[in-house]
């Protein structure tokens, strides 16, 4: 009841802040506390004893929100146009070659963005591959010559360095790069601004960190973090690079917009996880399904113009590298579990062992949610403590991981052979490889060991292959599902990059082969397509996606035969895990005090509507078309409010001479109050200005930008009772709502739209009547 209570609470505070024309967010005097504190009517009250004004005020800057780290101040974006005479005017005076240049400028970011989101992924596969592939073939020797203890040591130091290097990167340099960065990512383009998550540090500690963190073999993917990487690149080629080192060029300047940089983060998302999987179609659909809450046919396009461009130079390196000039690349990475050439055939009664998989995956990836929310907060019980604990945390789980990883393999028996495989392909001591010899004689090998004693990619390739029926024994996959569920719930949350895919799939996959053995010779389906299926409902009983994961699986898997039932499990799986608790993003975003508005408001938001907000509301702050300076000033200085209503009173109505009447002339932006400011463009007397005058002073692309700060404006006393004319920076067009709509709707509209400013006007008008509600 509490976690449900609590995302309402979010549903409802963006209305409420939208409502109100500001973010305060963080920010936001607790006036609504006092007023109940101080015996005013309870409007929390409704037929669903729900609350209805509950507030959440803080944010973490990364993803240690959960294990210890500093707080920001939560503020909205703006991803409104805003119609103001300035705006209008630019756009009527560009030319057709300057309309192709603002065109043309996006396609090619989104080729920038496909580029080097793929040069970096393949950048992170190599050096994960051959460092990773080195240390292991390193310590199969110590064990083929039976030198356990120095394998053992060699295994241990060498995880601990790599795993030490990439925890000093996240916890002195860039905080922010700890774990995937998709709550973020989710959080952001549902119009929440998570500070420092995008900048140049984070992406290179996110880049290194990776790399460290996925070679030292703890249980993480590297597909999470190439998500954030791709969103990291996004937004520094959208603003013209990092703060300090920034173009400043007129043309490049007009991205430097939340509407844009929008736009772009979407096609870094994408990008990443279509490096992750080579998934072009899925990486689309991820982020249309999981992250973007907005969405238009052109942003469809270019988002699949810079997903095909990571194919294409993925595809490349792989060509270039699969004749060995890559070190140990060859056969390794960038995970592709290809069985085109393998005949699916299922009956009727296989649907009986396929619902189960489904069943089981949506009930363990929830329960898997439920312990991962436990062990998160007790680790921000751990990190409270400071940067020295956060390092031993992640250094223990570090030592842990290795000494299983390298002494679990011992407690099973060594496999003779199929004599009908090649020495060659059975009895490997190289690093890839499923028949792994480890401690085993020639001729035999350790299947354990096959898991367990190689790279994921590599691990995920063993679990899933085809016609290897007896490969498995059932105590190994026993053994390897219980210790990927600790070391998953264990590893995830410390400080280093981190991703969700790669446990979930190990997880999945072992169950799922697991549920093949026990069928036998009931079911004609594969035991490697058992370990497919059960990868994707552990996957949709956690992360509660369908349609992208049934694409990115397909993709993976390259055979259409598995559509119909991999969309069965897919279905059952999310609606199992549905009954129980929120997927694993949106769990991590509530921990994070994140406010997200989901796509359905709660049913108790029907009963109360948008004008029963104003009684729980400070009053509301509005200006005049001519405003004094001195006004403007101590609003600014005195709230937080992101937005302010510009009222014209004595104002004649056009279609009625001499009748005059209270104009609501729309709704001026603060970053453009303090721009006005800055640049002294004030009034000796209250008089509306010329278009010409606003022109000379103003451009479009400069009101866009967002980094104006208001405490570095110096007014001298002088200028304080001058005045200011508001109109040409007015949005004449703001959203407006009549107080009699329902929560729920206005709050619809409010998501669909992508708003951050909601104006809610009174049914009726007339004298000792505010024209503005709220």
């Amino acid at each position: 009841m509490e976690e449900g209570a609590e995302s309402d609470n979010t549903n409802l505070n963006g209305i409420d802040e939208s409502t109100r024309l500001n973010d305060e967010g963080a920010n936001a005097p607790s006036m609504e506390g006092e007023a109940v504190a101080n015996g005013e009517p309870d409007l929390e009250s409704n037929g669903l004893q729900q609350p209805l004004l509950k507030r959440n005020r803080t944010l973490s800057a990364s993803h240690l929100a959960m294990v210890g780290a500093k707080v920001s101040h939560i503020e909205s974006l703006d991803y409104e146009i805003n119609e103001n005479d300035l705006f209008k005017q630019d756009w009527r005076s560009r030319s057709k070659v300057q309309v192709l240049q603002y065109v043309f400028l996006k396609w090619k970011l989104a080729f920038l963005i496909g580029l080097l989101t793929g040069l970096i992924a393949t950048l992170i596969n190599l050096a994960v591959e051959n460092i990773a592939g080195y240390k292991l073939l390193l310590v199969s020797d110590y064990v083929l010559e039976k030198r356990y203890f120095m394998g053992l040591i060699t295994l241990t130091g060498a995880n601990f360095l790599l795993t030490l290097m990439a925890t000093l990167l996240v916890v002195f340099f860039a905080p922010t790069a700890a774990g995937p960065g998709i709550p973020e990512i989710k959080a952001y383009l549902n119009g929440i601004d998570t500070p420092n998550m995008y900048g140049a540090p984070t992406l290179f500690v996110k880049i290194i960190g990776s790399i460290g963190a996925v070679s030292a073999g703890l249980d993480l993917g590297k597909e999470g973090p190439l998500v954030h990487i791709g969103a990291c690149i996004a937004s520094l080629l959208g603003q013209g690079g990092t703060e300090k080192h920034r173009v400043k060029w007129r043309w490049y300047r007009i991205m430097n917009n939340d509407r844009d940089r929008r736009d772009l983060i979407t096609c870094g998302a994408s990008a990443g996880v279509c490096a992750a999987f080579r998934s072009p179609v899925g990486g689309v659909l991820f982020a249309l399904e999981e992250v973007a809450t907005w969405w238009r046919s052109a942003l469809l396009w270019r988002t699949f113009f810079s997903t095909a461009v990571v194919v294409v130079v993925l595809r490349a390196f792989i060509e270039y590298c699969s004749s060995g000039k890559c070190g140990l690349f060859g056969n390794g990475g960038l995970i592709m579990f290809d069985v085109s050439n393998v005949t699916v055939t299922y009956r009727m009664m296989d649907i009986v062992p396929i619902a189960l998989i489904g069943l089981i995956g949506g009930a363990l990836g929830s329960l898997y949610n439920y312990a991962l929310h436990k062990v998160l907060r007790l680790y921000s019980l751990i990190n409270e403590r400071g940067k020295l604990a956060k390092i031993l945390l992640s250094l223990t789980v570090s030592v842990f991981t290795s000494v299983c990883l390298y002494g679990l393999p011992f407690l099973v028996g060594c496999t003779k052979c199929d004599p009908s495989l090649s020495s060659s392909e059975c009895s490997t001591t190289g690093r890839t490889g499923n028949y792994k010899r480890f401690n085993c004689p020639n001729g035999y090998y350790n299947d354990l060991a096959s898991l367990l004693f190689s790279t994921n990619d590599d691990a995920v390739r063993n679990i899933f292959s085809t016609n290897t029926q007896g490969e498995f024994h059932p105590l190994s996959l026993i053994i390897y599902f219980i210790l990927y569920c600790i070391l998953g719930l264990f590893t995830f949350g410390i400080a280093v990059p981190s991703g969700l895919f790669l446990p979930i799939i190990l997880m999945g996959s072992a169950y799922g082969r697991l549920l093949g053995i026990a069928m036998g010779s009931y079911t004609k389906i594969d035991r490697g397509l058992y370990a497919v299926l059960g990868a994707a409902s552990l996957m949709a009983g956690s992360m509660r996606m369908t349609v992208s994961l049934c694409v990115i699986f397909l993709e993976l898997t390259n055979n259409l035969l598995l559509l119909p039932v991999t969309m069965l499990v897919l279905l059952i799986a999310k609606s199992v895990g549905d009954c129980f608790n929120l997927s694993i993003y949106e769990i991590i975003l509530e921990l994070k005090g994140l406010p997200f508005l989901d796509a359905n408001p709660e049913p108790w938001m029907r009963n109360i509507t948008v004008g029963d907000l104003a009684d729980v509301k400070p009053p509301l702050v509005t200006l005049r078309g001519i405003e004094k300076v001195s006004r403007i000033v101590d609003f600014l200085r005195n709230t937080t409010h992101n937005g302010f209503p510009v009222i014209d009173d004595n104002v004649t109505v056009r279609d009625n001479e001499g009748t005059t009447a209270t104009e609501l002339h729309g709704l001026i932006l603060r970053a453009h109050l303090v721009a006005v400011l800055k640049k002294k463009w004030f009034l000796a007397q209250p008089r509306k200005t010329e278009e010409w005058e606003v022109r000379e002073k103003f451009t479009w692309d400069e009101l866009a930008e967002r980094d104006i700060n208001f405490e570095q404006v110096a007014i001298t006393k002088h200028e304080m009772d001058m005045y200011v004319d508001l109109h040409p920076f007015t949005n004449k067009t703001p959203y407006t709502v009549v107080e009699d709509m329902s929560a729920a709707k206005a709050m619809v509209l409010f998501r669909q739209v992508a708003l951050r400013h909601l104006l809610v006007v009174p049914k009726y008008q007339g004298a000792g009547v505010s024209y503005i509600m709220l």
